[in-house]
C-alpha cells in the first residue's frame, strides 16, 4: 500500500464521522478508498452472512478470507460452500499446513474432542493459516464482523484502526451494531444463520468441546468459547498476533 495512503487516513476523524454510520456507508467508503485492496475475513459463524451481505452489497467480488484449521464443524465446511454458491462469493479458502490427526498426537492431545493447550492449537492451526493469508493478499484494508458487544477485548477496538500484525487498516463495520440490529437486518434480507444457531451455537469456531459450545439464554455470546478459560480470542483480530 503506498506510504502516501496511510498517511492520509485520518482514523481519529473517521471514527468519529461513523460512530453512528450504517455499516454499508462505512463499507462504501472502504471501496470507494482502498479500491482492489479491500478484502474481508469471515469464519462462516453463526450470523456472518450479515456482513458478508452487506459487503457484496459494495463490492460484490470482494475476496473473503476463510481459515480452515482442519478442526471446523462438518457444517461450517458445508454452509460456506452453500453460501459461495448462492451468493458466488469470491472464498480464499487457506488451510494449515498440519495434518490434524499427526499435530494432535505430536503435541499430546490424546482426545480430539479436548485441547489441553488451546493457545497453542489456535497459534499452529489458525494464526499462521491467517498471517500466510495476509502475507500472500497484502491487502491496503480488512474487513471484518467484529462487535463491541460480544467480549471486552472486542468493546476496546476502534471502528477503523491500523494493523501492524497484519500490516493493513483494520475496518470493523459492525463494530456498535448490536445483536438485535444484526438479527433485524438478516431477517429483512432473509439471509441464513449458521445450522448449528438454532441449537444454541451463537459463536462458532472449531469443534473441540473446549473451543467450542452452546450457550444459555442468560450467558454472553462468546460464553461458549473456550468456556471456563480467561480465553476469548483465537488471535486473528489481537494486533500482537499468534503469540497470543
Amino acid at each position: 500500500m503506498p506510504n502516501e495512503l496511510v498517511a492520509n487516513i485520518d482514523d481519529q476523524r473517521l471514527n468519529q464521522t461513523f460512530r453512528h454510520a450504517h455499516p454499508a456507508d462505512v463499507i462504501r467508503w472502504a471501496a470507494d478508498t482502498f479500491g482492489s485492496g479491500l478484502a474481508m475475513t469471515s469464519s462462516f459463524g453463526a450470523e456472518s452472512m450479515c456482513a458478508i451481505h452487506l459487503a457484496i452489497g459494495v463490492k460484490p467480488d470482494i475476496p473473503i478470507v476463510f481459515v480452515n484449521t482442519g478442526y471446523l464443524f462438518p457444517q461450517t465446511l458445508v454452509f460456506m460452500e452453500q453460501m459461495r454458491r448462492r451468493y458466488h462469493l469470491n472464498v480464499w479458502e487457506y488451510h494449515s499446513r498440519n495434518d490434524p490427526m499427526v499435530w494432535l498426537s505430536v503435541h499430546g492431545e490424546p482426545d480430539p474432542q479436548v485441547r489441553r493447550n488451546v493457545d497453542a492449537c489456535c497459534a499452529a492451526n489458525k494464526n499462521e493459516v491467517f498471517d500466510r493469508a495476509m502475507v500472500e493478499l497484502a491487502p491496503a484494508a480488512w474487513l471484518r464482523g467484529v462487535r463491541a458487544e460480544q467480549s471486552e477485548q472486542r468493546a476496546k477496538m476502534r471502528m477503523i484502526e491500523w494493523n501492524n500484525r497484519a500490516r493493513c487498516w483494520a475496518i470493523s463495520p459492525l463494530l456498535h451494531w448490536s445483536a438485535r440490529q444484526i438479527h433485524q437486518y438478516m431477517e429483512q434480507h432473509e439471509l441464513p444463520h449458521h445450522p448449528l444457531w438454532k441449537q444454541g451455537y451463537v459463536s462458532i469456531g472449531c469443534n473441540p468441546r473446549t473451543c467450542t459450545r452452546a450457550i444459555g439464554a442468560d450467558e454472553r455470546q462468546r460464553s461458549g468459547r473456550w468456556a471456563g478459560l480467561e480465553k476469548k480470542e483465537c488471535g486473528i483480530h489481537l494486533d500482537q498476533g499468534a503469540g497470543i
